[in-house]
Parts: structure tokens; C-alpha cells; sequence
């Protein structure tokens, strides 16, 4: 199943499923707005509902999970991004976290921060967990799955290297958008060789697959479940592919117009323009260094 987010003034945001004769809704018969609420009331939906026919092309897409409880995401997790850097792979999950506040909607522009000039981005299959999982073991992991979306784990490369840690160069405002539809285990079942790619006005910079994936969705369930307790509704966002900006020769970085596009099979894909925050000149930018961007900021 594919389960979607949409509004429209006159009936306020829905939850659906899309289907080969449009968008059916859900929020009639489950009271949830979006996949997130779904998962928390402990609804299930199956194939066979019907509720109301809506025409999806008079209202606009929404992130199907509005505010994940935890964004958990994973470093380093395929072997030709690896390569790309001339690294080692891991000999385990690298982990780090994005916020809520980093969600937005399929087709809402990614704010520029004026602490960057090396702005990235990442295509990246997205785990839904669907039920509880504390210490769970890798052949029960999928059991915890509900399905998958897109993200684009958008990165301040500059900020990243600066700062030692990915705190503020991936969990900053936006810098996660997400979707356009979820689309259940049963379709998909551990997500292995889906072709991935991402591009900017519409030139390729990544074309992978997951089958480039060091480790797999149960073995990031797993492990993830061994000290964090995962809950209805959390992504895991399983890492990115080889092509990203930063590391190609010579390096490439978005700007202000550009447009966005992560895709991958089988889920869909999205489209994110790039903006300047207001009053943004490179003198802003992260290169005059911390100290000048502590005086900005007071």
C-alpha cells in the first residue's frame, strides 16, 4: 500500500491511500491526519478500505509524517560512498540524529543558512518503524517495520567538517524533506536493489542502488534497537550513495534556485528548491568563521 498526505482549503489535511483509481480517505474512518498518527493511535489499514475519492491533483502533497518522534540516521552505510571518499567501510552503524524541526513538505523550499557556503545534498531510503522495538534481534527486526519513505538528508558540508559533529550541519531547520507517499513492508520487504538517484535542474549526481548498502534495513533495526527504543512512527533514515557534491572533482554545491529531485524505485520521489535566507551575502557565510557568526547571531 501506499499511504499519502494531502490538503486542500476545503477539507483540511487527509490521510489516504493512493490507489489505481485515486485517493482514498482515511481520516474519515481512523481520525489519523498523517502516517505518524496512524501509527501512534495503533490503526491498521488494509487494502479494502475505501473511504471517500479525493482528486489528489487539486491539493498539494505533505510530508506523510509531520513529527517523527525520533529522527535516527545512519553515517557511512554504503560501500560506493565509501569508496567515493577513500575510506574504510565501518565495522558498525555510525549513528546521528535530525529533529523534527528539519521535516518539511514535498516541494517547500530548503533555506540557505547564512552560515554556509557548502550546501549538499543526500538521497537516502527512509525506514517507518511501526511498532515498539527494544533489543530486538535481527531476524525479528522487520517485524518492527511499517514501511518506507524518501528523504534528503540535506548537510552543511562546512559546518560538518567544522564542527567535528553533525548536530547543526544536518539537523538544522529543513533539512529533511521527506516523502511523497509511505509505502508499506509487504511491497518492498527489506528494501534490497532499489535504484536510488538524485539530481539538481535536472543533471544526475547520484545513481546507486541499495544493494550498495553496508548494512541492511533488520541489521540497522537491530542494532539501532539494542539501546535506543524505537516507536511507532521514528524513521531511520539507512544512509546515502556514492555522487553527492562534496566529493566530486571539482566539488559542487546547491544555491539559491536550484531545484532539488531524490527518487527512489518503487516509492517515488521529491522535489525541493533551494532559497537564501534573508540578508545572506557570503560575507555571512560559514568561511568568516565561528567568531564572526557569534556576533551575527547576537
Amino acid at each position: 500500500m501506499k499511504l499519502q498526505v494531502i490538503t486542500r482549503p476545503d477539507i483540511g489535511q487527509r490521510l489516504g491511500l493512493v490507489t489505481d483509481d485515486g485517493f482514498r480517505d482515511l481520516t474519515g474512518t481512523t481520525g489519523a491526519r498523517d502516517v505518524g498518527e496512524l501509527l501512534a493511535g495503533g490503526s491498521s489499514v488494509s487494502g479494502d478500505d475505501r473511504g471517500e475519492l479525493i482528486d489528489p491533483d487539486t491539493a498539494h502533497v505533505l510530508a506523510p509524517i509531520a513529527r517523527p518522534g525520533k529522527i535516527i540516521c545512519v553515517g557511512l552505510n554504503y560501500h560506493d560512498h565509501c569508496r567515493e571518499q577513500g575510506v574504510e567501510p565501518p565495522a558498525y552503524p555510525m549513528l546521528f540524529a535530525k529533529f523534527a524541526n528539519a521535516i518539511i513538505h514535498p516541494g517547500e523550499p530548503v533555506m540557505r543558512p547564512r552560515a554556509t557556503d557548502k550546501l549538499d545534498l543526500e538521497c537516502e531510503l527512509a525506514v517507518v518503524i511501526g511498532r515498539r522495538a527494544s533489543r530486538v534481534a535481527r531476524d525479528q527486526a522487520m517485524g518492527a517495520v511499517f514501511g518506507y519513505t524518501v528523504l534528503n538528508d540535506v548537510t552543511m558540508r562546512d559546518l560538518q567538517r567544522e564542527d567535528r559533529q553533525w548536530l547543526r550541519a544536518k539537523g538544522s531547520d529543513g533539512f529533511a524533506p521527506i516523502g511523497p507517499v509511505v509505502v508499506t513492508v509487504d511491497e518492498l520487504g527489506e528494501a534490497a536493489g532499489l535504484w536510488m538517484r538524485s539530481s539538481v535542474n535536472g543533471e544526475t549526481w547520484q545513481d546507486s542502488s541499495t544493494a550498495e548498502m553496508i548494512f541492511d534495513v533488520p541489521t540497522l533495526v537491530a542494532f539501532v534497537s539494542r539501546t535506543i527504543t524505537l516507536e511507532p512512527g521514528d524513521l531511520i533514515a539507512t544512509g546515502t550513495p556514492a555522487g553527492v557534491g562534496h566529493f566530486a572533482k571539482p566539488p559542487r554545491y546547491l544555491a539559491a534556485g536550484d531545484v532539488m529531485r531524490v527518487e527512489i524505485e518503487g516509492i517515488g520521489a521529491i522535489e525541493t528548491p533551494v532559497v537564501d535566507e534573508p540578508g545572506r551575502t557570503h560575507d555571512h557565510a560559514a568561511a568568516a568563521g565561528v567568531a564572526e557568526l557569534l556576533e551575527l547571531a547576537r
